[in-house]
């Protein structure tokens, strides 16, 4: 009997330890941990067979969507290859996303978080594919033939919740690695052959990394290298996709702005479906988090 207790016992301890440790994790550092695991294992494929192969699978891209490669709606939206794309993604993903499954839930919050970023791969694929043949609409809608990849299409419906129940709290914008990747796009643009382009490229990147790191920092100088802009919830989807689209008009930039739109009106959609079902609760919420 006293045998049995004790492996009863050891049995239930160890469950209680995985499910604890389950529980602590919020759905949000659980993303974000699916989302690091993925990139690992990218890094050791594409060192196996090459990026060009394994991007060819992974990522989304119209022409092969429409022939056949559903599965990239899925496997795009949790792959990254640079990792100042990944560190940039669950930086914003961190949170935003923790804040959001806070006011929602954690079921809640996955099934946004699964549906916005389907949605806005398929937005992608579908006006990338019927508008992005012309120059003119592979610039606005991208080409069919361009590969995307990244959480930030299933991170703008986050940002769209948030502009519709809580539009008055306050948020940083980071604008110093948005500024940088633009600069880079124009340099690259103006100088492709330049024998500098490769240190220059090399700044950039640790500035990104600096950047986002110093938004740690409890020293107001660190943080002020990362240009942090600081505006309400409502403006800041518009800022960070308008501004974007009207450059990219003129310089290409490696930035899935249709992606991201298709995440917002995702996210603007299940807003205001929550504001409709749970008028008191939204209004509540609005209130709580008006500055």
């Amino acid at each position: 009997m006293d045998k049995r207790l004790r492996t009863y016992t050891r049995k239930n301890l160890k469950k209680n330890f995985f499910e604890n440790f389950f529980r602590k994790l919020s759905m949000t550092n659980w993303i974000i941990v699916l989302n690091s695991i993925v990139f690992l294992l990218i890094l050791l494929l594409t060192s196996i067979f090459g990026e060009e192969k394994i991007i060819s699978i992974i990522a989304l891209q119209a022409d092969s969507f429409f022939a056949g490669s559903y599965w990239t709606l899925l496997t795009s939206m949790f792959s990254h290859i640079y990792f100042w794309h990944l560190l940039a993604n669950m930086f914003s993903l961190f949170f935003i996303g923790n804040f959001v499954e806070k006011l929602i839930g954690r079921k809640r919050f996955f099934w946004l978080y699964l549906i916005s970023g389907l949605f806005a791969g398929l937005f992608y694929v579908l006006l990338s594919h019927y508008f992005g043949a012309s120059v003119v609409g592979s610039k606005l809608f991208g080409s069919p033939e361009v590969f995307a990849l990244g959480a930030s299409g299933a991170v703008f419906s986050l940002l769209g919740l948030l502009a519709v129940l809580t539009p008055y709290s306050k948020v940083y914008l980071i604008a110093g690695p948005l500024l940088a990747i633009i600069i880079q796009a124009v340099v690259d643009a103006l100088y492709p052959t330049a024998s500098f382009i490769g240190i220059f490229d090399t700044l950039i990147f640790v500035y990104i990394l600096v950047a986002i790191f110093t938004m740690f920092s409890f020293n107001p100088k660190w943080v002020k290298i990362a240009l942090p802009l600081k505006m309400s919830f409502w403006l800041l989807p518009i800022i960070a996709i308008l501004p974007l689209v009207l450059i990219s008009l003129v310089i290409p930039l490696p930035i899935g702005n249709t992606a991201h739109l298709g995440g917002l009106l995702c996210g603007l959609a299940y807003a205001y479906y929550l504001k409709k079902r749970y008028k008191k609760k939204t209004e509540l919420i609005k209130k709580y988090f008006t500055n």
